[in-house]
């Protein structure tokens, strides 16, 4: 990977700096741990700061996670609406005594 990054111009590099998407490229074993202790630390200053805030002012947004390789860009997945039968399939199962 060095060498690939020293062939580039200036130009490229700081191009590739300004605009890379580390979720294209392949990271080590050491990268994926560094980024899970880096989200790990982001939420419990998040916690942190909720816990220990009066309730008044604005409440802080949640950190998002960093990105990582092959991961999307975190676009929820859209779910299958619940019918009437889906519906009343869960409540038997879930009161099976029911007379429902």
């Amino acid at each position: 990977m060095t060498a690939l990054r020293n062939a580039l111009t200036p130009e490229e590099y700081e191009e590739q700096a300004r605009n890379g998407k580390p979720e294209e490229a392949r990271w080590s074993m050491l990268e994926q741990l560094l980024a899970g202790l880096t989200d790990a630390v982001r939420e419990l200053q998040y916690i942190t700061v909720v816990a220990n805030s009066d309730g008044k002012g604005r409440k802080p947004t949640r950190p998002e996670p960093m990105r990582r390789p092959g991961v999307g860009a975190g676009v929820p997945k859209k779910r299958e609406q619940l019918t009437d039968q889906h519906a009343d399939f869960l409540f038997k199962m879930l009161n099976p005594d029911s007379a429902a």
